[in-house]
């Protein structure tokens, strides 16, 4: 009846020998959760006529929630005081009741057994007394029951009117072991404990867990569709920590596998690469303009068109996650390129003869503009489209393709407004000197002015000569590698981030040397110079230039069709997960010895946190 319900995209199906039976329906992407559980719900109600009366009983459960596990923890006997059973039915009894009340919950689920009346029958009593098992199933049936005996005295004229009470249900073990089974003719009773060992045990002994070698109880929570996993996680953990405090000495609560430790490990690495990235743009921008007035604009342009893309993001309802961030960190070596078309539009002006930057920013803009706002809009039509993928593929590309069109849109804004009025604040004209020496009027001024320029320049010297060019580029180098390696991680290699800072001020140091700053402008007219030559030849002879093209688009599809293809890559979680597999109808004590020889081995590894 389930099969064809409204949106659905597929169903699976598992059933056990224990009589346990699972049907989960995937439905597409956007359906309403809500609505989904109400069809489902309408389908199965359909099909309980169906069913047996055995599975009428126990009952059909209809619940909503996400397939993916938000946490897994284990309840364990630190120092095995207590059964298995104790441990499971605790966590049971006292944690799960807590965690279904979390907030965007949908599921949470202990990984063992529940509290059983256990009834083990002595074949060769019940052969004495001429007994079958169903003869005992058949008097737990008619002495196991809820039942309203009702009142007397109602009528009658009777005075008083009493309500009968019915023990009902039983629950300790003298109870069952006191059920009469069968009368004798000789008047003598059987009961149960004359022909069963009765014990209140677990209902199925099918489950068995440990955590680092003690016994222990495995519990899964899961998120309801549509809420917020890690505000989950977060109430999860603190309801974790204050069930800690009221345990029964020798219980502990172990969290094996939770998804906020790789979703933030993954986002903490997302802005360090934000990081780096910015200090990279700043780097090449500071070399090849080589004037920090100049380096300013770009870099302002950065954080601005992300704080303004973050704001467009809140707005529209997008978090900050793996797909925002890395589209972030794309979108710092675009939004900074329109800056420095500013910038350079400016110098080039001001070289003209511009003797006010105002007025050189002003005619900059009228030439720039119309391109600059063109670039962006082609820019952003080829991000906008993918938003308007459908599927499972289009969550993820929406959120990645839309910030990436807000921040190339920002970065647009920022350059026709904030960068120009920057570059007429920042900049100076490009004055000859000795028109610098007639607009100084103040002695005192001229004074300053120059002993601070002689400072300056016998500093530079000095340090040119102790930092070579070539020696600037190998600290520049170490300094990023260091950078992108995580060097510069105090906690972890506290004297190896203090050596890289000192390389990394050293590189800054000589970065800003006149003697770096000509020796790269030789090196890159001489890379220019040899680049255009190359050039040459490909314009002297089409016929290369197509074959290249040519090889160029074979190798691409041919790259294409040899590399693995998947929606989302597979990553590194930090957790292993093993199965052992043995031989059909094997018993499950010698199961439980294999696994504890697995447990052993993996225990025995100094990088394992967790073995269960």
């Amino acid at each position: 009846q389930i099969n064809g319900v409204e949106n659905m995209d597929y169903m699976t199906s598992t059933a056990t020998n224990t009589g346990a039976a699972t049907i989960q329906i995937t439905f597409k992407m956007g359906t309403d959760p809500d609505m989904a559980a109400v069809n489902v719900q309408n389908r199965v109600a359909k099909a309980q006529g169906l069913l047996p009366s055995e599975v009428t009983q126990v009952g059909v459960i209809t619940q909503k929630r996400q397939s993916s596990m938000l946490m897994i923890f284990s309840v364990s006997d630190t120092e095995d005081r207590y059964d298995e059973a104790f441990v499971e039915n605790y966590a049971k009894i006292n944690i799960i009741p807590q965690i279904q009340r979390v907030k965007g919950v949908g599921d949470a689920m202990v990984m063992g057994a529940d509290y059983s009346m256990r009834i083990w029958l002595n074949p060769e009593k019940m052969a004495e007394y001429h007994l079958m098992p169903t003869d005992i199933s058949g008097v737990l049936a008619e002495q196991n029951i809820e039942a309203a005996p009702g009142n007397i005295g109602e009528r009658e004229n009777q005075t008083f009117q009493y309500t009968l009470r019915y023990k009902g249900r039983l629950s300790q073990v003298p109870e069952f072991e006191d059920i009469v089974i069968k009368a004798n003719p000789d008047g003598t009773i059987i009961h149960l404990k004359d022909v069963a060992r009765v014990e209140l045990g677990r209902v199925s002994y099918g489950f068995s867990g440990k955590v680092n070698g003690h016994k222990s109880v495995t519990c899964m929570i899961s998120q309801m569709a549509g809420s917020n996993a890690t505000e989950i996680i977060q109430d999860c953990e603190k309801l974790l920590d204050d069930a800690q405090k009221g345990l029964p000495q020798g219980l502990k609560i172990t969290v094996a596998q939770n998804v906020n430790d790789f979703l933030f490990a993954s986002i903490h690495e997302v802005i360090k690469t934000l990081i780096e990235a910015f200090i990279l743009v700043f780097i090449v921008v500071y070399i090849f303009l080589q004037d920090m007035r100049s380096t300013i604009i770009p870099s302002v342009a950065i954080p601005v068109a992300l704080i303004g893309t973050f704001f467009a993001l809140y707005a529209i309802g997008f978090s900050i996650n793996l797909l925002t961030l890395s589209a972030m960190v794309l979108a710092i070596a675009i939004v900074v390129d329109d800056a420095i078309v500013v910038v350079e539009g400016v110098h080039a002006k001001l070289d003209q003869g511009y003797t006010s930057a105002r007025k050189a920013s002003i005619d900059a803009m009228r030439e720039l503009g119309s391109a600059i706002v063109s670039i962006t809009l082609v820019m952003m039509a080829v991000f906008i489209p993918v938003s308007f993928m459908s599927g499972t593929s289009g969550v993820f590309y929406r959120q990645f393709g839309l910030t990436m069109a807000i921040a190339i849109g920002f970065s647009a804004l920022n350059a026709l407004t904030l960068s120009p009025a920057l570059c007429a604040i920042l900049l100076k004209p490009h004055k000859a000197h000795g028109e610098e020496e007639e607009s100084l009027k103040q002695r005192m001024g001229t004074a300053y002015k120059a002993a601070g320029r002689t400072m300056y320049q016998r500093y530079a010297e000095s340090i040119g000569r102790i930092l070579h060019p070539s020696i600037t580029l190998i600290l520049v180098v170490i300094s990023i590698l260091g950078l992108i390696f995580g060097g510069f991680n105090f906690d972890s290699h506290p004297v190896i981030t203090v050596i890289l800072s000192i390389v990394a001020i050293l590189a800054f140091i000589g970065l800003t040397t006149k003697k770096f700053q000509n020796s790269f402008e030789a090196s890159f007219d001489k890379i220019l110079k040899s680049y255009k030559k190359k050039v040459l030849i490909f314009i002297q002879r089409p016929w290369l230039s197509l074959g290249f093209v040519a090889g160029s688009i074979a190798l691409l599809v041919w790259m294409m069709n040899i590399t693995p293809t998947a929606m989302v890559p597979s990553e590194d979680t930090g957790t292993i997960m093993g199965v052992v597999t043995m031989p059909p109808g094997t018993s499950q004590d010698r199961t439980e010895a294999y696994l504890n020889k697995v447990d052993s081995l993996v225990r025995s590894c100094p990088a394992v946190e967790i073995s269960t």
